[in-house]
């Protein structure tokens, strides 16, 4: 019996499931069917997203290759801004234990939740809680950073 895999498209946050990880029996790694964005980040679990959470998907280097849903109306800064740069950098991201999650999900290749931090949000500071999902490939690796805003932020 084939085991199914949970997936989320870091662009519009859609979840699908699929046995394979990549697009029939070609080498490309599967795509968003709601979107259409060029690549989907495998969860272990399967995982809801808030409403209000932002989505950024990184290199793996943690540089920011996209922003998704939700990352305007978190940070307020547009996609073309901050394209290429470390997202702990372009965010201000601030954990609030002092440690660099990013670096560990990366280094590592694990899931990271439910970690509490303060990221810019326009000229402003935010509380947010960030799910970081590294990417389970053997070729580019990448990190998908979910942030979900703090009540009363």
């Amino acid at each position: 019996m084939a085991h199914e895999h949970y997936f989320i498209c870091p662009h519009c946050g859609n979840r699908s499931m699929g046995v394979d990880r990549k697009n029939g029996f070609r080498q490309e790694d599967r795509g968003c069917e709601k979107c259409g964005f060029a690549y989907l980040f495998e969860l272990l679990d399967d995982y809801y997203p808030a409403p209000a959470a932002a989505f950024f998907a990184c290199d793996a280097d943690g540089r920011i290759v996209d922003c998704g849903r939700g990352s305007f109306e978190l940070t307020g800064l547009r996609t073309e801004a901050v394209i290429g740069q470390p997202i702990a950098e372009a965010l201000g991201i601030s954990f609030s234990d002092g440690t660099d999650h990013i670096a560990t999900a990366l280094e590592w290749e694990v899931r990271v939740s439910g970690k509490e931090l303060t990221v810019n949000a326009g000229p402003e500071r935010a509380r947010a809680v960030a799910d970081l999902f590294p990417a389970y490939d053997d070729e580019e690796g990448g990190l998908l950073v979910v942030l979900t805003p703090s009540n009363g932020h």
